[in-house]
């Protein structure tokens, strides 16, 4: 590999928000960013962003999920390849950033690479996408999970709000047959290294425009529906009464203290529903959901249990009924240690200090290669840590910082495989 210097990050930030911008004007709402997988606007995106591909030196296909892959060879064509990307679905009425910036910023390291006739000892294969939201199908990273060999052939038979299966709309978005769970293209993958927004405040509040996940969460979600007893809000006395609601409130409570106390874990109550609610009824029943999260499982396992406990003994003491049922559960996803070490070197001879750790509250695309393939995220601060959101937003000079981080990262392995 001959020497090759990095663009500035001046240069690369105003590459990457040019094309941000570009398919940010892609949606199926006005004056919104709304691309929901397999939409009219996914398809729109993909042909755009397959442009990109091309411009940039690769070859591309489209895989039996609607994963964009773009492809450029190593000098040895049958080397490896190193896997880089995010995805280009949203959220609706999002922000021009989350996801398509590991795409973009991908596809401008190659474009720069291909421009001055350089190939590195390894491939590099860009991945972009299209299911990582999980707004229109019970399934979500389904993409993901099949480049890593997790297809399962169930998702097809899934119906959107709109009755329409995901075998319907993959034949509709012009999707080929075949088997998505076969390998991403039958060559061996060194890792996967995907840029992302921190879409959280941490970076912003301590004036740092790169950080380092140390790992992808773990989440368990769950439902509690109590049942107390309807009555006359006039008529029946306080010390009487069985309230669905202030029994649900007080657990409510109890489990953000429990976030509260417990290093490494989040706790959050993020629906509750009153069914038959009126203003002079004493609430009969309750429902309320929960999502815990921690980037170690015996945490998140053990909140688990204490979140039981304090729901049963609030149900005990107020005369009311409690059932508590987890519902979801993903396992915490680690990134990998050698390529963070990749990273950290990267980072830090960008911007040149110290670079923050930091674990990702949110799911990745990455944690699809959990046990199947060595990975890493680097985060980009946002402002005010907004995220699925017009709000949404990262500077030019992050996206150029960040963008020139991933490309030094790719640089230093092609150098270890030399």
């Amino acid at each position: 590999m001959s020497a090759f210097a990095v663009p500035s990050p001046a240069d690369l930030g105003a590459a990457v928000l040019a094309r941000l911008d570009e398919l940010a004007s892609i949606t199926d709402e006005p004056g919104k960013i709304t691309r929901l997988y397999l939409s009219k606007s996914h398809r729109r995106a993909v042909t755009l962003v397959e442009s990109w591909m091309r411009d940039a030196g690769m070859s591309v296909r489209l895989d039996p999920l609607a994963t964009l892959i773009g492809t450029y060879p190593g000098s040895n064509p049958d080397a490896p390849h190193l896997l880089l990307g995010s995805h280009i679905d949203s959220v609706r009425d999002a922000g021009r950033y989350d996801g398509t910036l590991g795409v973009v910023s991908a596809i401008e390291i190659v474009r720069q690479l291909n421009a001055a006739g350089q190939r590195l000892p390894f491939g590099l294969t860009v991945l972009a996408f299209g299911d990582e939201e999980g707004v229109r199908f019970p399934s979500t990273l389904t993409g993901s999970a099949a480049v890593a060999g997790r297809f399962n052939p169930k998702i097809l038979d899934e119906k959107g709000e709109d009755g329409i299966t995901r075998r319907m709309a993959l034949a509709e978005f012009g999707c080929p047959e075949g088997d998505p769970a076969a390998p991403w293209q039958g060559q061996s993958g060194l890792g996967y290294l995907e840029l992302h927004i921190e879409q959280g405040p941490v970076l912003e509040a301590e004036n740092r425009p790169v950080g380092l996940v140390t790992a992808i969460q773990g989440v368990t979600r769950g439902s509690c529906r109590i049942v107390g007893l309807a009555g006359h809000a006039g008529t029946v006395p306080m010390a009487m009464r069985r309230d669905a609601l202030s029994a649900a409130a007080e657990m409510v409570l109890a489990v953000e203290r429990i976030g509260r106390e417990t290093a490494g874990l989040v706790a959050t109550i993020g629906q509750l529903r009153v069914p038959g609610a009126s203003v002079n009824t004493i609430p009969g029943a309750v429902e309320f959901s929960l999502d815990f999260r921690s980037e170690i499982d015996a945490v998140r396992k053990e909140a688990e249990a204490r979140i039981r406990q304090a729901i049963e003994a609030v149900a005990a003491a107020r005369k009311v009924e409690a059932n508590l049922a987890y519902t979801y559960e993903a396992p915490a996803s680690e990134c990998d240690p050698g390529l963070r070490l990749t990273m950290a070197e990267a980072a830090e001879s960008v911007v040149q200090k110290p670079i923050r750790l930091l674990p990702s509250g949110a799911g990745h695309d990455a944690m699809s290669f959990r046990g199947k393939l060595p990975f890493m995220m680097l985060f980009v601060r946002s402002k005010a840590g907004i995220s699925h959101s017009p709000d949404e937003f990262t500077s030019e000079a992050d996206l150029g910082i960040a963008t020139a981080t991933l490309f030094r990262a790719v640089l230093d392995l092609a150098k270890k495989h030399d």
